[in-house]
C-alpha cells in the first residue's frame, strides 16, 4: 500500500496523506522491475491527468511550504503540502484551532512568547496555501510578506543579542573598574594608615628632641652659671689677695 492515514499533526498547515517513496529493503529483480513498470505506469497516467496549471500551482506549493521526508521502518515517506482548496469552513475551523492551541500551549497574550510566534506563523502558512491554490501570484506576494517579516525579526533578535553582550560586556567593564577602584580605596588607606604612623613616630621623635633639647640647654646653662659663679669667686679671691698685697706697701 502506497499511502496512509496517520493522525492529524502538530501543525496548522494542511498536508495530504503521506505517500511511500521508496523502500529501503531488497527486492527480488523481477518484483522490482514490475514494480518500476507499474509506478512509470501511474506516473504516466498522472501526468495526463494533472493540468499545466495545477503542476505549477503544486510546484509553487512546494517551493513555499516544502514536503516532509521522514524514515520509518526502513521506509522513506513524503507527505506534501495540500492542493485542496479552502473553504469558509477550513479558515473558521483555522481560527478556531489557532485559538485552541494558543490555550492548550499557554502562550502568551502580550510580550515575546516563541510559542505563539510558532503558532501564528503555521497559521499564516496555511493561509497564504489557501490563497496560493486560488491565486498563485498572490500566494507569492504573501511568501513575500512573509520572507520579509522573518528577516525583520531575525535582525530584531540579533539586535537584542547583540545589545545584551553588550550590556553583559560594560557590566563587566564596570565591575572589573569598580574592583580596581575598590582596590585603590584600599592601598590608599593602607598608605593613608602607614603615613598616620609616621606622624605618630615623628611627633614622638620631635617630643623626644625637644625633651633633649631642653635637658641639654638647662644643663648647659646650669653649667654657664656655675662657671660664671666661680670666675667671680676666683676673680674676688685674685682681687683680695692682689688688695692684700698691695696694702702693706702703703
Amino acid at each position: 500500500m502506497a499511502e496512509r492515514i496517520i493522525p492529524l499533526s502538530t501543525t496548522l498547515v494542511k498536508y495530504d496523506n503521506p505517500v511511500l517513496v521508496t523502500k529501503h529493503e531488497e527486492k527480488k529483480p523481477a518484483l522490482a522491475k514490475e514494480r518500476s513498470g507499474e509506478e512509470s505506469h501511474t506516473r504516466a497516467k498522472s501526468a495526463a491527468i494533472l493540468t499545466d496549471a495545477r503542476r505549477e500551482t503544486e510546484e509553487i506549493l512546494n517551493t513555499i511550504l516544502p514536503p516532509k521526508e521522514w524514515e520509518e521502518e526502513g521506509q522513506l515517506w513524503r507527505q506534501n503540502v495540500s492542493t485542496t482548496p479552502a473553504t469558509r469552513l477550513d479558515v473558521i475551523n483555522l481560527q478556531e484551532q489557532l485559538d485552541m492551541r494558543l490555550q492548550q500551549q499557554q502562550a502568551r497574550e502580550t510580550g515575546i512568547c516563541p510559542v505563539r510566534r510558532e503558532l501564528y506563523t503555521q497559521c499564516f502558512d496555511e493561509i497564504i496555501r489557501q490563497v496560493t491554490i486560488n491565486c498563485a501570484e498572490r500566494g507569492l506576494l504573501l511568501l513575500r510578506v512573509r520572507d520579509e517579516m522573518r528577516m525583520t525579526i531575525e535582525a530584531y533578535q540579533a539586535l537584542y543579542c547583540s545589545s545584551i553582550a553588550f550590556g553583559m560586556r560594560k557590566a563587566l567593564q564596570a565591575e572589573q573598574g569598580k574592583s580596581d577602584l575598590q582596590q585603590d580605596v584600599d592601598d590608599l588607606k593602607r598608605e593613608k594608615q602607614e603615613l598616620e604612623h609616621q606622624i605618630i613616630e615623628l611627633k614622638q621623635r620631635a617630643e623626644q628632641a625637644d625633651r633633649r633639647a631642653a635637658e641639654t640647654r638647662l644643663a648647659e646653662e646650669r653649667k654657664h652659671t656655675e662657671e660664671i659663679a666661680f670666675l667671680m669667686k676666683t676673680n674676688q679671691q685674685l682681687k683680695t689677695q692682689l688688695e692684700g698685697i698691695i696694702a702693706p706697701k702703703k
